[in-house]
């Protein structure tokens, strides 16, 4: 990817876009200063430029029967890189983890785990993630709440 330099009206579009995802490219335009065809070429270079890479909806677990968030802290036999990538594909297969990040250090997998209940969670847990091949241990830590729960990144403009 080659390297792309952002102005100040790009770094505006990528901050409010990443507030609010549903603004109207003619709010959208309004708030970085430009008029609405150029803001949405602008918005298309991002995109292509792998600056932005997809839209969601922010959505309540807990009104959708998820009201348990575990943080898993797992450990392999193995850290090689095939061994690595059969935990990653196997994680991938399995959609109440949202989300996975490898680590250096003691913990070798960070997953982010949601589930209905506690007793949930430990179905998962021993009928999935502890049985999987090459998974050392598992350390686990309900989460009690979010006291900040930000997406992306900060953006100075």
């Amino acid at each position: 990817m080659k390297r792309v330099k952002l102005d100040k009206i790009d770094r505006k579009i990528l901050k409010n876009l990443q507030d609010n995802g549903r603004i109207t490219n003619v709010e959208l335009a309004k708030e970085a200063g430009i008029s609405a065809p150029p803001c949405l070429r602008r918005v298309r270079a991002l995109e292509e430029n792998g600056f932005i890479n997809g839209y969601h909806a922010k959505v309540d677990p807990v009104i959708l029967g998820y009201g348990v968030t575990v943080f898993a802290h797992v450990k392999l036999v193995s850290q090689a890189e095939s061994d690595l990538k059969k935990f990653e594909d196997l994680i991938n297969s399995w959609e109440v983890v949202r989300e996975c990040w490898m680590l250096a250090g003691e913990t070798d997998f960070l997953l982010k785990i949601v589930a209905h209940d506690w007793d949930d969670y430990q179905h998962f847990l021993t009928e999935n993630l502890t049985s999987a091949p090459n998974v050392t241990s598992v350390k686990s830590s309900l989460a009690i709440r979010a006291s900040k729960d930000e997406p992306g990144v900060p953006i100075e403009v």
